[in-house]
Formats: C-alpha cells, structure tokens, sequence
C-alpha cells in the first residue's frame, strides 16, 4: 500500500541511499491527492484517497503485499482504511521538503541529486503539485497548510536556484493574496511561504545571492509596499487583535517575520528595493501600533524589529573593505527613522509603552520556586526601547548641522529617557533608590554584552559631538565654564568617564572579563575602547576629577550593584541635595592625595619576579564576589608568568581590624575597606619586610585607621590598575599570537594612557 512505499522511501530518502527505481515511480508516490478539501481529525477517517481510474474504491484486509511497481495504480486502490489521508499528505510534504534539502546538500553523490531533481520536475511539470499545494493553504488544517506552505517555499526555491525562474504559480497566488487584502485570503501562508524562500536564499553560500534576490522580490517590489500601507495603517483596527490567537494577529506577526527577513536581505543588495526600505521611510505606522492596545506578543515583536533596524549596518566590499553604496540609501532611511522615533519621544511616547506584562515561563506560566512571584518589567524590551532612542539621537546629532537643534534634540529624548528608566527598573533590594544618571547604563545593559557596548558608544559619540561644537563655539574656557559643562554631563547620564567607571565597579574591577569582550565578535567594545582611551588621553583631567568624586561620595552615595553586600553592611542614606539632581560638582582641590605620595603606584609599570603573594592577597576577594563576577578566564601561563609580570608586591596588613569583619566590605587590591557606618579613611606605613621566606622586593603596608586625613584616590588607583592588567593580558596573548587580531594600535592606546598616568603621579 502507499503508505508502506511512502515510509520506505522516507527512510531511503533519510538515510541517503539512491533510490533504485524510476523516477515517475516516486513522482506518483508524492503526487498530493486534493480533489476533496482535507478535513482535520475529526473527520480524518472520513476522508480517503479517491481510488485510481477504474477501480472500484473498495479496501481490503490491513495485511496485504505490498505490489510491484507495475501494479502501483493496483496498491493505492488497495490502501487499508487504518490510514488516514491526511497522515499520507503529511508523509508527502515531509518528503518533498526533505527530498529538496538533501539535493541542495555538498554531501550528496550527484547521482542522486540528479534523480531528486528529476523527480521535482515531474512533480511541477506533470502532477501540477504546485497548485496543490497552494490549494492546501488556509485556516481549515493549521499543521496541513504550514507543512504545504513550508513544502511549497521549498519547490518555489529549487526552481528559482536550478531554473532561475520562478513559479508562475506561486507568484500569480502571492499577487492575488496580497492585493485582495483584507479579503478571504490565506494571508499568513502566503507571508510564510515567501519569508522562508527569502530565508533559504540567504543561507545559501553557493547561490549569486543578490541576482536571485532581486528577481524574487522585484515583481512583488510596489505589492509590498501597498500591503504594509494596508495591514498597519489603512485597515488597521484595534478590534480585531483582542486575542493574540486571532487571525489578524496571527497575519501581523507573519508579516513582522517578512519584515525581518527583508531587512536581512537588503545587505545582499546594492541599492535596496523599495519594499526593504519601507520600514524605515513609513516607521511612524509601527509606532503608532506599538503605543496601541494591540497584545503584547506583537508590541514586543514591533520592538526588537526597531532595534534591528538601528544596529543595521550596510555591507563592506569584500576587497577594499570600503562601505559600498548601500551606505547611501542607508543614511537617507536612518535619519528619517530617527526624526520619526526622536518626535513620538518628545511626546511621552515611552509612556504609553506597558512593560509590566507577565513574563513567559518555560513550559508554565508561573513562575519558578524561588522567582520573584511579583515579576517586573519586561527588561528585553527595555533594553530594546532604550537602546532604539539612543542610536536615533546618535544619528540624528551626528547628521544635523544646526547647534540648537542638536541641543534641543537630544535634552528632550534624554529627560525622556531617564523617566523611563526610573519608572521601569525594578530597584534591587538592598539598593537605595536614588541612583545617579551615568549608572542607569549599566543598570539596564549589564545583562546583555552587545546592547550594552552598543548604547555605550552612542553615548560616547553624543558626548564627543557636543563638546566638539562647545569648542568650536569658543577657543578657551574659563573654569566656572568648565565645571558647568561637566555638571551639564553628569546631569543628562551621559559623561562617558563616569559611566566607565560604573560599568568597571560592576564588574569588580575584573581586567579578564574586559579582555574577553575584546575577544568576542559578538559585541562592539573593541570600538568603543579604542575612541574613550584618545578621549581618555585628551582629558586626563577630568577622569581623575571624577575618580575623586566617587570616592568622596561613597560615604553618601552607594552605587547600585547587582551583587549582594555582605552581612551587616548598610548603605548610608542618600538624599537629593547630596546628589544634586543626580550630577556631580567639581570636587574641591586636595593639597596632597595618597595617589601622588611614593607609597602608592597608580599605574605600576615594574613588579618583582614573583606574583605569587599579591595573587595570594587578592584571592580571597575574589573569591567573595559572585561567580559571574570573577575571572571569566585564566590567561596566565606558569611558563613565562615571572619574566611577564609588573609592578611591586605589597603584602597588606590591616592593623586594628574590626572584629566583626563580616560588617566590612573589602575592596579588591586596594587596602583600603568600605565599613557599614563610613569610609574608614587609612594611611600606609611602608616598612622593609625581612621576616623568613619573604622576598626582598616585597613591602609591608601597615594600615592603620585615622580620622580628618585627605581622601585616598581608591577609584582611580583601581581603575587604572585594571586598564594595565588588560595591556599586559593583551600584550601576553599578542606575543604568543594568541589575540585573534593585530591589537597594536589598543597596545599603544593603552601605553600612553599608562604614561599620562605616571607623570601625573610620578613614583
């Protein structure tokens, strides 16, 4: 019977094995029987195979031989009533769509390639399997018009690739579909069915991708563009999306997918087609349905498309590396994105944006034992709402000629976004409430690497566009000038050496998990590095003011930390005049500073030729932080440690220690320590270690605790200590061509920020 030839042939086709007979043998055995509409299964034992001509129809006993193939006509007319139809078409369409990947597979014999291709002709050009399965396409079986869809896309994309043509078929039903929207048409097969050719295409390495491309999506080039006039604008209505399992949602999310993959596909383009750019000229339509009360699964589908739009980049040419012309067009629909999203901003559209939805468990929709039963803000969608404002207001500052639009602009979207931030992150528990505006970044994007660099550098490159026009505006500024300019950062959270900062407490300090964000292709903090050290190397100045603010507001001022503190360690009341609205003032002058004395190296540039006791000391720091927090990896090697090693060993000890130490928080390498009630502010006695074992080049810092003494520059002594822990972990991996790229323009970055550092603070 037909099933039994089915199922053999599904596990010849599976296992690789050629197919011995001909080839209008398994044409017949895959050719779809649709003259009656398939009913779902309720009625799937209803509904049988019609018999072939001349036969009778009747079935015989479940145990009959399997015929010959000269009797095939004989077996499907002698199928067993066990089976239903409906189960054979779905065998068939499995087939078809896994008969067309292995052709398309290098690891097939050509033999049997040949004989698949054979048989795909027989079936478009004599069994019209194509119109089957178009007509198999509706709302009447879900599982038999995705499996006909999936099948369908798989025909379609063997003949533009073989052929190169398309399908008659196919194109006239995607046409008609599209242009009789909002009629009785299988809108969401037919967006699928041509988002997955579009998908196919695109993984294809062998394919001329832009030429297939082109004549794919050309005939339905103005096709589209009306139906995303129709579907989101012109017969949008609120009511017919009340349930996320309505077929106007369900024809709204297939198109998203289709949008998706058009902005994949414009890459491949030189100059994109009309239909891959429409999302970003008409993007006013896609906010308005985000800020509407359509459900949520579709706001946050609308949003992480928006976000792809802001990170997309155009294509390099593969031998001069040079952008090619896509920047052109690119640039033309990035601003007007922009102009469009900074104007819905302006106008509390993040507002009207509920981020509170109930979040999705795996397999309920409860939470988990132990999960937060209250839930939160969706922080996907915030990080991706965040991160769309930021990169618009980067390009649109960075396209705009005119100062106060540029001013205007981006304090609007800012105040905005700030707002917003406020009202959505959910404060950790044994967290103060009021948090500075240059810690919000690391707030929302310390859980995700690439968004996180990504709003960095737009910062970073916001920052560097306002004060390039504050200095062409004016040759010298006076001092008053200055601190308002560095209040005016603080303020908007966009200073970017407090927020490095705030991202490098975060993460404790920790050089290694900065090196493995140079590593990673997945993230752009290889950029943003490389532009803050030239403007780290400009204003030296400044980091260290705002070194010495932090350190002298810890005492009123805690940073939120996603790690828990200790037991017992309390944060001191914050209070809004400490903070002043957020920004900092310029710190006052210090006659004398712990990091300009000889007793302690900022940026050491010598070590002793044993590592082994400073490693020991900060051990168990490290061992306190969270484990997301620690070394991410080991890049010392025991064979050269010794020869590649810098700076002084200092063994420290604490004189006078408390004996509840669990109250103290330790900060790592530092010696000095955060107590619950106040900074305990210390000085170190440097005393000759000759005790038994120690080696000569080791010190003994006696700390002893002292009140009314000038602030130790804690921040800046451990933040520059990471940035030389990462050139030498770099300049270690570089020497055994270990960096996966020539890092000696980051090496020499680094080098002369060490420099600066040292001439500031000679030893």
């Amino acid at each position: 019977m037909k099933i039994s030839l089915l199922q053999q042939m599904y596990k010849d086709v599976l296992a690789g094995i050629p197919l011995a007979k001909e080839s209008h043998h398994y044409s017949s055995l895959l050719a779809l029987s649709v003259e009656q509409p398939p009913g779902g299964d309720e009625s799937c034992h209803q509904r049988h195979l019609p018999p072939p001509a001349g036969g009778t129809g009747s079935h015989q006993d479940t145990d009959v031989v399997v015929p010959a193939a000269d009797d095939l006509s004989n077996s499907f007319a002698n199928m067993s009533s066990s089976f239903c139809p409906r189960e054979v078409m779905l065998l068939q369409l499995t087939l078809i769509k896994m008969m067309v990947a292995k052709a398309e597979s290098q690891h097939i014999e050509s033999s049997t390639r040949q004989k698949y291709c054979e048989i795909f002709v027989l079936l478009l050009k004599e069994a019209k399997t194509d119109s089957k399965l178009v007509s198999l396409l509706g709302p009447h079986d879900r599982l038999l018009s995705h499996m006909a869809s999936q099948s369908l896309a798989s025909l379609v994309y063997f003949q533009v690739k073989e052929e190169n043509a398309l399908n008659v078929t196919w194109l006239s039903f995607t046409l008609n579909t599209l242009l009789g929207f909002p009629g009785n048409t299988p809108v969401a097969d037919c967006l699928w069915t041509l988002t997955t050719i579009i998908k196919e295409i695109l993984k294809d390495e062998i394919l001329p991708t832009a030429g297939v491309l082109k004549k794919l999506l050309a005939p339905l080039d103005a096709v589209l563009e009306g139906f995303y006039n129709a579907i989101l604008f012109h017969h949008f209505d609120t009511h017919h999306y009340t349930s996320p399992y309505s077929e106007a949602t369900t024809n709204l999310i297939s198109f998203i997918d289709l949008l998706e993959a058009l902005l994949a596909s414009r890459t491949e383009l030189e100059l994109p087609l009309r239909c891959q750019r429409v999302l970003f000229l008409k993007v006013s339509y896609v906010l308005n349905l985000i800020s509407s009360s359509i459900p949520y699964v579709i706001k946050k589908k609308l949003i992480l498309l928006l976000k792809k739009c802001v990170l997309h980049k155009p294509r390099e040419d593969a031998g001069s590396g040079s952008v090619s012309l896509q920047a052109l067009p690119l640039c033309e629909d990035m601003l007007a994105l922009s102009n469009a999203v900074l104007q819905v901003v302006s106008l509390t559209w993040l507002n009207q944006i509920p981020l509170d939805e109930k979040s999705s468990y795996f397999g309920s929709s409860e939470p988990a034992p132990g999960d937060d039963p209250q839930g939160g803000s969706d922080q996907t969608v915030l990080r991706a709402l965040s991160l769309v404002v930021l990169k618009a207001l980067e390009f649109k500052i960075h396209n705009s000629a005119a100062e106060a639009e540029i001013k205007g602009d981006f304090e609007s979207s800012m105040s905005q976004l700030l707002v917003f931030w406020r009202s959505h992150l959910k404060p950790f528990p044994q967290s103060h409430p009021v948090v500075h505006h240059c810690e919000w970044l690391s707030l929302i994007f310390i859980e995700q690497d690439d968004d996180m660099w990504e709003a960095a550098k737009a910062l970073l490159l916001i920052y560097l566009k306002l004060d390039g026009l504050r200095r062409d505006a004016a040759d010298n500024f006076s001092q008053k000038e200055e601190d308002s300019w560095n209040i005016l950062t603080h303020a908007g959270g966009y200073n970017p050496h407090c927020i490095f900062l705030f991202f490098l407490e975060k993460i404790a300090f920790d050089s290694s998990v900065l090196l493995d964000f140079l590593i990673s292709s997945e993230t752009c903090f290889l950029e943003y590095l490389v532009r803050y050290l030239k403007l780290l190397g400009r204003e030296w100045h400044q980091f260290v003011a705002v070194c010495d603010h932090f350190d002298t507001k810890h005492g009123a001022f805690q940073p939120v930390s996603p790690a828990k503190p200790p037991h017992g360690a309390e944060g001191s009341c914050v209070t809004a005049e400490s903070l002043q609205d957020a920004s900092w003032e310029p710190a006052p002058q210090t006659p004398r500073s712990l990091a300009s004395s000889p007793d302690c190296c900022v940026f050491t540039s010598q070590r002793g030729d044993n590592e082994a006791g400073s490693e020991s000391l900060i051990s168990a720091d490290s061992a306190a932080l969270p484990g997301s927090l620690q070394s991410l990896r080991n890049y010392d090697s025991s064979e050269d440690s010794e020869l590649e090693s810098d700076g002084k060993e200092c063994l420290v000890n604490t004189k006078q220690v408390p004996s509840n130490y669990e109250g103290e928080t330790r900060r790592r390498g530092t010696g000095c320590s955060y107590a619950a009630d106040n900074w305990k502010i210390r000085t170190s006695e440097v005393l000759p270690l000759k005790q038994e074992g120690s080696h000569p080049s080791s010190c003994w810092t006696r700390v002893t605790s002292l009140d009314n003494i000038i602030p130790l520059r804690i921040m800046l002594c451990k933040s520059t200590k990471c940035l030389e822990e990462l050139q030498q972990a770099i300049s270690r991996l570089q020497r055994r061509n270990l960096f996966p790229y020539n890092a000696t323009a980051l090496l020499k970055l680094l080098s002369h920020v060490e420099k600066i550092s040292k001439n500031m603070n000679p030893q």
